[in-house]
This record gives structure tokens, C-alpha cells and sequence, in this order.
């Protein structure tokens, strides 16, 4: 039986190990040539023989030696979940492969300021368990980290994992994240000045972490599961208590110098605006999140208005709010439109909560990137509604985390021959 290598404590790890795709040399060819086969089984629900081959570049018996290694070892299911470890030979039917799903999990965890997300992950990237619990967070951070470390504790429990098998802990937080781990919380989450969360929940949970901003979350995962699958260039813009973008540019999260790139709710969006949270006056984020909208309804009603009522009153017809979301959108389309000829992206996916708003949101939001963006560049982008919904940010925490699972797998499977117990 194998067991994952000891976990690396938090400053062992290296948070931009997926975004630049960095990968340790492993220690030989046979190590490299399991490590290439992986990565062609995690990018992939199923794959043969001959397209490993082609994908990864090794010959022929290299790959039938590799294959038949991992599935004697357990790490990988032919024919239709069979872990056989018969030797067949290249030029027979090519019979498809998969990487076991239950090898190794992940656990991705979303902090936002009004709510903790948990979800355990397969190798895959699929949540198997997810739950979420409404926290006023901002000003509560060392009861929020407990919540959180007890619903990992609850993920593991609940799943029967044996905890050797899980991989990391993944953590978005909707906050900017330094390239160093810290938050630059001030006013945005202001209780968590000061607060380390990678090691204070490695130290609750004994899990090695990955820490990343909530946005920078969601676009990884949309990238690799939903709505930017097919697209190399897209930007990602989560529209919840906190606006936030993750910018992917040929395939790479791009994080900036300093940790800090894609913090689109703090680009200023009306010169005398309300004095935002982050400490500047009239950002896109005063008037164009859940929050903002339900505000202004609720002064010009004279009644409470909470932004869990944005759909029914926009769905009643309720006079006002489509013309609050028809603002709203036009001001996140001006605000779009200079990510857009700055970066000139393919694909622009909106998540969070206010894209539940549907076409009364996207349309004024494609018209305010038309009117301000560079002509060209507008024509090039398309606006698309997120697939992963409320889970993007929990998954793409976790796939952090996976991003190292083919050479951890490389790594397990090198040693003696012997199976992964169920």
C-alpha cells in the first residue's frame, strides 16, 4: 500500500506553483515519464494508450511499461473501471484509461464576508461533499477559521477518506492575497489585520494549505471546469459582497508583482461616490455589488431590501429595480471595458451573485463594454454567464491543491509494486 509523502508546512509550499505550471525535476526518466502520463490522466475524464503516445511524446512500450506500473499500483482503471494489471499489448484495441478518482482528494474551502464553503474534491476536480454556513466573517476571523477546520473535519468524517489521502487544503478569501501569504485586509476584511490564514488553519487542521484570493478561484475554475474550458484568455469577475476578477492570459492565472492583479471592485467607477471599504471614494464596488443594489433600493423605498430579494422583485416587475440593475450593469461593462483593452481577452465569464440576475444584468453590461471599450477588442469578447455557480470559488480552491497530485502520484507509484487499498 502507498502513503502520500509527509506534508510540507505552509512556508514549504509555493502558491504560484500552478500559475507559472512549475514542477520539481523528478529524480529520473521512469519518475518523469509516470509524471507526463499523469498529467495527461488528470487533464482528462478518459484517455488510451495510443493518445498517450501522441500527448506526452514517449514511445510506445515506454507507455504500455508506465500504464501497466500504475494500474498494478492502483492509481489508474481500464475498461470501464477494471484495475487489472494485465499486460496488454500496443496493438490492441485501444481500451480506455482513467486516473482513479478516489487516489487522492483535495479540500477547497471559500471564506467570503458573509459565508464559509467547504467542499472535498476528487482528483478530478469534482466535488463529492459540500456544505456551506452563512458567518458574518469580516470582523470575526478566528471564529470563522474554526468553522471552517470544523467542516474539513466534518468532510473527512462524513466520506470515510482516510486523511493520508487528502492531498491539501485550498482556501480562496475574499480579500487581496500578497504573493507572500498575507492579506491586505485593511477596511476590506478589517477584523483580519494581522491574520495569517494559511498557517492558522494548517495549525487547526493539520493540512498542508494553499491560499489564493476568492476571484482568483473562481476564474481557475471556470478556466478548467466551466464556462472558460476552451478559452485561453478569459477574465473571471465574481460579483458578490466583493467584486474581484482573476485574469487568465495563455492559460495563466496572472497574479501581478505583488499577489495583487484583478481587484476590479477598487477601480474608481464615479468620482463622487461613497467612501469604499478599501478607503478610496466611488468604487465599482459602492455600486455595483449585491449590497450596493439592495441599498439604494431600499433608501428610495423606505423598506428593507436585502440582496437575496434581487431576483423576485427583479422577476415581480417591481418598479425601479430594472433600472438599477440596467445602472449596475452598464457601470460594470464601463469598468469591463479597460480590463478589456488592456488585456484584449477572448471570454469574459461573470459569477457571483448578482449573475443570477440573467439578461436585465448582461445586457447592459455587453452595451457598457461596447460604448467605452477599444472597438476591435470589444468585437473580439464574448460575455458569458459562469457554469460553476456558487461553487466556483470552492473548486478551484481545491484544484490548487491538485495541481500537484501527477507529481505527488509519480512519486508513490515509484517504488515497489502494490496496490492502493479502496
Amino acid at each position: 500500500m502507498y502513503s502520500l509523502p509527509p506534508a510540507r508546512s505552509y512556508h514549504e509550499c509555493h502558491p504560484d506553483r500552478f500559475e507559472e505550471g512549475i514542477v520539481a525535476a523528478p529524480p529520473n526518466l521512469r519518475e518523469e515519464g509516470r509524471l507526463r502520463v499523469l498529467q495527461v490522466l488528470l487533464a482528462s475524464s478518459t484517455t488510451s494508450r495510443p493518445e498517450l503516445v501522441r500527448l506526452t511524446g514517449l514511445s510506445r512500450a515506454t507507455v504500455s511499461v508506465l500504464v501497466a506500473d500504475l494500474i498494478a499500483a492502483g492509481l489508474v482503471l481500464e475498461e470501464n473501471g477494471s484495475a487489472e494489471a494485465e499486460n496488454r499489448s500496443m496493438g490492441r484495441p485501444a481500451l480506455p484509461l482513467a486516473l482513479n478518482r478516489s487516489v487522492v482528494y483535495a479540500i477547497g474551502v471559500d471564506i467570503g464576508h458573509a459565508h464559509v464553503r467547504v467542499a472535498l474534491c476528487d482528483v478530478h476536480g469534482t466535488p463529492l461533499w459540500e456544505t456551506v454556513e452563512a458567518k458574518e466573517v469580516d470582523r470575526a476571523p478566528h471564529e470563522t477559521l474554526d468553522l471552517a477546520a470544523d467542516l474539513v473535519a466534518r468532510a473527512i468524517a462524513e466520506n470515510g477518506v482516510a486523511r493520508e489521502r487528502v492531498l491539501g487544503l485550498g482556501v480562496g478569501i475574499a480579500a487581496p492575497v500578497d504573493a507572500d501569504g498575507a492579506l491586505s485586509a485593511e477596511g476590506i476584511m478589517p477584523g483580519w489585520t494581522g491574520i495569517r490564514p494559511g498557517p492558522e488553519l494548517e495549525r487547526r487542521t493539520g493540512l498542508t494549505i494553499e491560499l489564493t484570493n476568492d476571484a482568483n478561484a473562481g476564474a481557475l475554475a471556470e478556466h478548467m471546469y466551466g464556462a472558460g474550458r476552451d478559452s485561453q484568455d478569459m477574465v473571471y469577475i465574481r460579483l458578490s459582497a466583493g467584486i474581484g476578477a482573476g485574469v487568465i492570459a495563455a492559460g495563466r492565472l496572472q497574479l501581478g508583482a505583488g499577489g495583487l492583479a484583478g481587484e476590479i471592485g477598487h477601480l474608481p467607477a464615479t468620482p463622487d461616490g461613497l467612501v469604499c471599504r478599501c478607503g478610496n471614494r466611488g468604487c465599482l464596488e459602492t455600486i455595483a455589488s449585491p449590497v450596493a443594489v439592495a441599498r439604494l433600493l431600499q433608501e428610495s423605498w423606505g423598506e428593507p431590501v436585502t440582496p437575496a430579494d434581487l431576483p423576485d422583485l427583479l422577476a415581480a416587475g417591481t418598479p425601479g429595480t430594472a433600472r438599477v440593475i440596467e445602472d449596475t450593469g452598464e457601470a460594470v461593462g464601463r469598468a469591463l471595458a479597460s480590463v478589456i483593452t488592456l488585456m484584449n481577452p477572448r471570454l469574459i465569464v461573470v459569477g457571483g451573485d448578482l449573475a443570477a440576475l440573467g439578461e436585465a444584468l448582461f445586457t447592459p453590461i455587453r452595451h457598457g463594454i461596447a460604448r467605452y471599450a477599444l472597438p476591435s477588442a470589444a468585437r473580439q469578447v464574448t460575455v458569458v454567464p459562469g457554469r460553476l455557480g456558487s461553487s466556483a470559488e470552492v473548486r478551484g480552491a481545491a484544484a490548487r491543491v491538485l495541481a500537484r497530485a501527477p507529481q505527488t502520484l509519480a512519486m508513490m507509484s515509484g517504488g515497489e509494486s502494490g496496490e492502493l487499498s479502496a
